[in-house]
């Protein structure tokens, strides 16, 4: 029996400069056209995008039935523009009070900490994004999520020819 590994990785290479991947990343208005599964929409993503800075993202689906929303704070660890980017990430509730993966109906085991490495590299004009989320087991819902979610950004951004 082979066991996942314990992080879920993400490699994409898009037609858009370093700067403009970089954005995406770190400006609010930016983030929340792109991140999310699909069918989730963003109407809340604060950012203080320095080292020790706060970030607080909601993410939300409606239904004809209901709202659901889920939300998500951590700290900047890293902050090296515009090659390097990591944050911590812990469920919480609409204020930023960090609440157990499990009341959300996480797996036993699921971290309550995970944290998000994302680099970039641009070759001729062209760049590559590898991100981990450290914490988020491969093949579950957190890693189809984050593979939804690059689709939705290469969208925005075009694919290499």
């Amino acid at each position: 029996m082979s066991e996942q590994p314990n992080w879920v990785r993400v490699e994409r290479e898009f037609d858009a400069p370093i700067e403009t991947v970089w954005s995406m990343w770190v400006d609010p208005d930016m983030f929340k056209k792109w991140y999310g599964p699909m069918g989730m929409s963003v109407p809340t993503a604060e950012m203080n995008v320095v080292v020790g800075g706060i970030r607080k993202v909601c993410m939300e689906m409606t239904s004809p039935e209901r709202t659901m929303s889920m939300w998500f704070t951590g700290v900047y660890k890293e902050v090296n523009r515009p090659s390097r980017l990591v944050y911590t990430e812990s469920m919480c509730d609409a204020d930023g009070t960090i609440i157990s993966p499990q009341s959300m109906g996480m797996p036993e085991g699921h971290p309550d900490i995970t944290e998000v490495i994302v680099e970039l590299s641009e070759t001729d004009g062209k760049t590559r994004v590898t991100m981990v989320h450290v914490g988020v087991v491969a093949g579950t819902a957190g890693d189809g999520g984050w593979n939804q979610a690059i689709d939705k950004l290469a969208d925005l951004l075009g694919k290499p020819e």
